[in-house]
């Protein structure tokens, strides 16, 4: 219910992330809190096949399994040797090999693996437990198959002798729980557990012996166990009866008991066991051996058969085990003997450096992150005990970061300042664990964070007021200089576009600034004695969301030539009213390739399209323009217009155009108009040709360049002063 209650409310909090963050980040806090709060507990009986079904973990959390990949969940053991498996499709948690609780957790009466359930966007973190359950699936073993005693045929009915136990790798009711003897009139056995709960038997002497009668016994002994069906395993006994010898070796001590550093050195001494028997000869010489010793702590630990020295063989691990139980056994040349024990204490040493597991990481964050912002949760783990293992983590260096430990041994790397992409676009981090012991280990794990670019710079702008001058009469879409903006974001962030800044109601001035570039045109001829100079603010806005922008002042100062002649305005010369009426003009389109897709105005006669252009027009179009005056009776004469559609200009447009051979100058005029979309619809463009211009070609091209470049003469069929072009409805309004 509480991961149901988690999803429900981080579903709320995505729904309005770009209006109140704070909310998220409070609601992240709380579930961060509640990590940890609550342990799944499940079962599994051993030696399962592999993928085995262990739980539904979308069932058991109430997580829709949607969520489950949405959210990346994953399993992590605890350990090296990740043992289970999480399918984010289904929910189902399985192990993925075939589980042998005796390799898992030997020597253990209870083995539980721990894993832990993770899930992103939000962070949540559920811990759970899976118990092995114990399978009869070994049965009891002797370590000897042959056990022999050596037993004087004088020794006293009543006398015990300790046999080899036998060993059960199960636990619980399925290890060992009973012996058996074969019939046999001289002995019987009895069985017990010691106080460290380990179960003995002894062999117990019923009837005298006899050498004379009987030198040798062979008995059968046999181990129960308590599964169901019970498994058992059996050894032989052979009871060699020796001649009268009346002293058995006697120990200094019936416990040894010894504290050994786990790293011991082999051949180190541990102790040296005595045991005295009185006897001469053979029957008082004593030789020692290892007896009901676990094989792990034969392989750890060698005995000197003569001497009774107990040396080191192996690797000692505080980790694996702490403490080692032997029993020596002292037996004379008669064939006596007796027992000790020997406990040996292994104690720890700092010799195992933390570990850091990092379990998530958000490799990137933005700028205007909050402090506290969680970046990355990781584990520290030492193998040792105590203060060995006891350990603490710091970052390396003074950063904007620091580390918040969580619950048992996790730590939060959060941001504890504020963030500057334009300071600082990264940081390394390095983490340091560090143990408590007398010589201290460490172990570090460097992480990358990248700090995304948030749009918290507006452009910035060279100059506050540019001022460009421009000689009257200049070509049209004439280059006058250029503005300049730059912005310390990056990406989108930091592309800067210009616009002139539209004021209502007032006239826009003929001037146009290039989007991309800045640079700064006027879009026709300019006349000294109408304007003498001008002013007008440019925007610069970078590609944000939502954009900032700032401006920048525009002074234009027209200076002036001597380019007028004296006029006589009035009476102009052979005027008539009848002669004014006779010129009025009418247009009409007369014949036309797509007839739907151009008019012309009646009065002005401009030719505009009537509809968008679309690919199923043809790409060339041809236009038969009628005009007629008012005369009586009426005159009319008509034009053709060559219209070519084409999709945006390539240097093969011009180069096609350039090249091409003269034309007849009675030809048609040809005009390009890119369907691509150039310049916006609302924009106006008027053509102007001077007197006696018979053929020529105009090209509405994007951006508004100059008609042609300043200083180079005009090419093959065009004029100088003859092309214009005009935006008369949104000039600067699209930033052209």
């Amino acid at each position: 219910e509480r991961g149901w209650l988690f999803w429900r409310a981080m579903e709320c909090g995505r729904r309005s992330v770009d209006r109140k963050r704070q909310v998220i980040l409070f609601i992240l806090f709380v579930c961060m809190c509640q990590i940890g709060a609550e342990t799944l507990r499940y079962s599994l009986p051993e030696e399962m096949g592999r993928d085995s079904f262990v739980a539904n973990i979308a069932e058991d959390l109430g997580v829709p399994l949607s969520q489950l990949a949405a959210r990346k969940a994953r399993v992590v053991s605890e350990g090296n040797e990740q043992v289970f498996r999480l399918n984010q499709n289904t929910g189902v948690l399985t192990a993925k090999e075939s589980l042998d609780r005796e390799d898992i957790c030997p020597q253990s009466d209870t083995c539980t693996l721990f894993f832990k359930i993770f899930l992103e966007n939000p962070l949540q973190l559920i811990r759970g437990e899976v118990e092995i359950r114990d399978v009869n699936d070994n049965s009891p073993v002797f370590p000897e198959k042959e056990m022999v005693l050596e037993i004087l045929e004088t020794t006293s009915p009543g006398s015990r002798f300790p046999l080899e136990s036998a060993q059960d790798m199960d636990v619980g009711s399925n290890g060992l729980q009973n012996y058996s003897l074969g019939f046999n009139p001289h002995f019987s056995l009895t069985t017990g557990t010691g106080k460290d709960g380990v179960k003995y038997v002894e062999l117990v002497l019923q009837r005298q012996l006899d050498r004379e009668e009987q030198g040798e016994l062979n008995l059968l002994l046999t181990a129960f166990d308590g599964g169901s069906p019970p498994r058992s395993g059996t050894a032989q006994i052979r009871v060699v009866v020796l001649d009268a010898n009346d002293n058995i070796p006697v120990f200094e001590r019936e416990l040894y008991e010894v504290r050994l550093a786990e790293n011991s050195p082999p051949e180190q001494l541990v102790v040296r066991v005595a045991a005295a028997d009185p006897d001469e000869g053979s029957n008082g010489k004593v030789r020692y051996t290892f007896t009901q010793t676990s094989e792990r702590s034969r392989q750890l630990f060698q005995l000197n058969s003569a001497t009774g020295e107990i040396r080191v063989a192996g690797n000692l691990d505080f980790e694996e085990a702490k403490t080692h139980k032997m029993v020596v056994k002292a037996t004379d040349g008669g064939g006596l003997s007796a027992h000790c024990k020997v406990q040996v204490e292994v104690l720890d040493v700092n010799d195992n450096a933390p570990e850091i597991a990092l379990t998530s990481l958000t490799a990137s964050i933005p700028e205007d992150a909050p402090p506290r912002t969680v970046v990355a949760l990781f584990s520290v783990r030492d193998r040792d005990s105590g203060d060995n293992s006891r350990t603490e983590c710091s970052i390396d260096g003074d950063l904007p970061f620091s580390l918040t430990p969580t619950f048992d041994n996790y730590y939060e790397l959060r941001t504890n300042a504020a963030l500057d992409r334009e300071s600082k676009a990264q940081y390394n981090i390095t983490i340091t664990a560090m143990d408590s012991g007398r010589t201290r280990l460490s172990s570090r794990e460097s992480i990358s964070v990248q700090i995304s670019d948030v749009n918290d710079n507006p452009p910035e702008f060279t100059q506050e007021i540019y001022t460009m001058s421009v000689t009257e009469n200049n070509s049209p879409m004439l280059r006058i200089g250029r503005m300049n903006a730059t912005d310390a974001d990056a990406g989108k962030n930091a592309r800067v576009k210009y616009a002139l800044v539209r004021h209502e109601g007032k006239e826009q001035p003929d001037v146009s600034v290039n989007a991309e570039t800045g640079d700064v045109y006027i879009l026709r001829s300019l006349d000294y004695e109408k304007v003498r100079a001008f002013e007008l603010a440019v925007r610069a806005s970078d590609g944000g969301s939502p954009p900032l922008s700032t401006q920048a002042l525009l002074l234009v100062v027209v200076r002036d030539e001597n380019d007028n002649t004296p006029v006589v305005l009035h009476p102009p010369p052979d005027s008539s009213a009848a002669g004014e009426l006779n010129a009025w003009l009418s247009y009409e389109l007369a014949k036309a390739t797509e007839p739907g897709l151009f008019n012309v105005g009646l009065q002005s006669g401009e030719v505009r399209t009537a509809r968008a252009v679309t690919e199923r027009d043809a790409p060339r179009q041809r236009l038969v323009l009628l005009v007629r005056d008012r005369g009586q009776p009426p005159r009319s004469a008509t034009a053709t217009l060559a219209v070519a559609l084409v999709d945006g200009f390539s240097e093969a447009h011009l180069r096609v155009s350039e090249e091409a051979p003269p034309a007849d100058p009675d030809g048609p005029l040809t005009l390009y108009l890119s369907s691509a979309g150039s310049l916006p619809r609302s924009y106006l463009y008027d053509i102007c040709f001077a007197a006696g211009t018979v053929n020529s070609e105009f090209r509405f091209l994007r951006p508004l360049f100059p008609c042609f470049p300043a200083g180079l003469p005009p090419g093959p069929g065009e004029q100088q002063s003859s092309v214009c072009s005009h935006d008369a409805a949104n000039l600067g309004e699209e930033g052209d």
